[in-house]
């Protein structure tokens, strides 16, 4: 079973994204926010890292970067799921070494379909 790690800092958002991937059979781990994803995956290897950008403590332009400088990291999927929708946002994403883009609000059969595609 695929291990994902999904960061968010709202709740509601994270337990659907969480129950979305769960129903597709996906192995999901929470993290409220980037300081606490990053030491989650500093722990155990994830197939793939579904994050939101604006986060206190690290956000997810900041945890993007950290995990890329993990070895085990360098090529794990990551996906930034966010409300911003910026050309400068996504660039910076990118730049961070985000893999993919998905605006919020999001629909189940998208996600999956990114995941699908990813891992």
């Amino acid at each position: 079973m695929k291990k994902i790690l999904t960061v968010d800092d709202s709740r509601s958002m994270l337990q659907m994204v969480s129950m979305t991937l769960r129903v597709a059979n996906y192995e999901v781990h929470e993290a409220a926010d980037g300081a606490i994803a990053f030491a989650m995956a500093q722990q155990q290897q994830f197939d793939a890292v579904i994050t939101d950008i604006n986060m206190p403590n690290m956000n997810g332009i900041e945890l993007v970067k950290a995990l890329r400088g993990l070895p085990d990291y360098k090529f794990t999927p990551v996906l930034c799921l966010t409300t911003e929708s910026s050309d400068d946002m996504k660039g910076q994403g990118k730049a961070a070494g985000a893999t993919g883009w998905l605006v919020k609000p999001f629909s189940p059969e998208k996600l999956l379909g990114i995941i699908e595609r990813l891992i």
